[in-house]
């Protein structure tokens, strides 16, 4: 099933100046809540990436780890988290990155990626791509080759693909 934009795009909701002023925040949990359109926004992220091998899927916390695990289970690949600092509970590799006001750290278990797999990273949304470039420097820390990079959303005004360089990112609605 090929995702439909103008049905999936029914589904988030524009919420103005939140979390400041200026800003549009596209709320997705009206899709995340409709199992039809939560099923066409997976399918529409594995079809996305068809043929291409896949080890494992790499959600980013904590949007990315509802499509991710689903993603995941369709591509028949294992999951792995990557998650803000100090949540994880066992040995990390850790990479910074810039925020608008300042900076985050992310992490991921050490022994989680090895050395050749290939990994489709999937988070909800791409905006400046800091989060999306730092989670592709964990995975490559750790010797694994980022296959893709998917999206729910892609606010193309913020320029984030530029952070990715010529890794494949796609997504599946654009602002």
């Amino acid at each position: 099933m090929t995702a439909d934009q103008s049905s999936l795009r029914s589904y988030v909701r524009d919420i103005a100046d939140y979390p400041i002023d200026g800003v549009t925040f596209r709320d997705i949990t009206p899709l995340l809540g409709n199992a039809a359109a939560l099923a066409q926004a997976v399918d529409g992220m594995v079809e996305q990436f068809e043929g291409v091998a896949i080890d494992h899927v790499v959600g980013v916390e904590a949007r990315g780890f509802i499509f991710g695990a689903a993603v995941a289970y369709r591509a028949g690949a294992g999951f792995v988290p990557v998650r803000k600092a100090g949540k994880l509970p066992w040995a990390v590799v850790r990479e910074e990155y810039s925020l608008e006001y300042g900076s985050d750290k992310l992490e991921i278990h050490r022994d989680a990626i090895h050395p050749g797999e290939r990994i489709l990273i999937v988070d909800d949304v791409l905006a400046t791509g800091g989060t999306a470039a730092a989670t592709a420097k964990l995975v490559e820390a750790l010797g694994g080759v980022v296959a893709g990079l998917a999206f729910l959303i892609e606010i193309d005004e913020l320029g984030g693909r530029v952070k990715l360089g010529d890794r494949p990112a796609k997504a599946l609605l654009h602002y």
